[in-house]
This record gives C-alpha cells, sequence and structure tokens, in this order.
C-alpha cells in the first residue's frame, strides 16, 4: 500500500515539473519556476528510490533524457510565444515599411559620396571627421591624415565611410 502511495506520488512530482517546465515557457520568471520544476524532478527521483532501485534508476533515466528535450523545445517555442518575442525585443516588420528604409539609407549613402568635410582627429587610419556639420567616423584610404585636413567622402557602405585627403 505504502509503494503504491510512493509511486503516485512520483508520478505526481514529475508531472509537476514537467507542468512547470511547459508554464516557464509561457510566463518570464527569470529561472524561478524552471528551478522549481528542477526541484520538484528531484524529489521525484527521490521518492521513487524509497519505492525501488528499479523504479529510482528508470525515472532518473527518464529525467535525464527529458529534461534536454524539454530545454531544447522550450528554447525553439519561446520566440514564437508573445511573451517571448516581448523578451527578445522582436518587432514584426513590415515589408513595405523595411523596403522604404533601405531607399532611404541607400539615397543617404549616395548622397554623402563625394561629400568634403575636415577631419577633426588624425585618421590613422579611423578617425572623425565633420562633413556638412555632423561629426562622423571614417576609414581613411591611402594612409594616415592629419587633423585639419580637408577630405572627400569616396565610398559608403552601412555604417562604414571611407574617405580620401583633398591635395
Amino acid at each position: 500500500m505504502i509503494e503504491n502511495t510512493l509511486i503516485l506520488w512520483g508520478l505526481a512530482l514529475l508531472a509537476a515539473a514537467l507542468v512547470l517546465v511547459i508554464a516557464e515557457v509561457f510566463v518570464p520568471s527569470g529561472g524561478l519556476i524552471g528551478m522549481t520544476a528542477a526541484v520538484l524532478a528531484i524529489a521525484g527521483v527521490v521518492v521513487f528510490w524509497r519505492v525501488s532501485w528499479v523504479w529510482g534508476g528508470a525515472s532518473l533515466a527518464v529525467v535525464m533524457i527529458l529534461a534536454p528535450i524539454a530545454f531544447n523545445f522550450a528554447l525553439r517555442v519561446m520566440p514564437h510565444t508573445p511573451m517571448g518575442r516581448r523578451l527578445i525585443l522582436a518587432d514584426e516588420i513590415d515589408p513595405e515599411r523595411q523596403a522604404v528604409d533601405d531607399q532611404r539609407r541607400a539615397a543617404q549613402e549616395q548622397a554623402l559620396i563625394g561629400a568634403t568635410g575636415v577631419a577633426l582627429t588624425d585618421l590613422r587610419p579611423v578617425g572623425t571627421v565633420e562633413i556638412e556639420g555632423t561629426r562622423l567616423e571614417v576609414l581613411a584610404e591611402g594612409g594616415m591624415i592629419r587633423a585639419g585636413s580637408r577630405v572627400r567622402v569616396t565610398a559608403s557602405s552601412g555604417n562604414q565611410v571611407k574617405v580620401r585627403a583633398i591635395v
């Protein structure tokens, strides 16, 4: 009779651990729910060891196999949950807005090519220049450029702007 009660307690503890692992995916707790699930799983295994070494060994094997599978499942599912999207700051990107942003960025890069400015720091080869009242971190092509020298933008791609000294 006591053996059956212990088996039921062991199963209940392992089931509660499983429910808490699933809850951890949807309710962020900083790992508190996950740690509670781990404690419950360990308690369930201990209860099964009190029944017999066969039950204890089998429950330990099940937990050791299912724990990494559950963790992997949680990592795969979490980014697709509303709370997971908020946690990783995933914003649903509107394709039309993305296309407009890409066109605007490309136009800004093209407008910068050929612009002239003054080196505020020595460019060895990276430094700061002022172009049309805006300070930019740039990469000098062809060696060092001294502070105060006039420069011209030769290329712009993403966040990298290349300049050459104007002779």
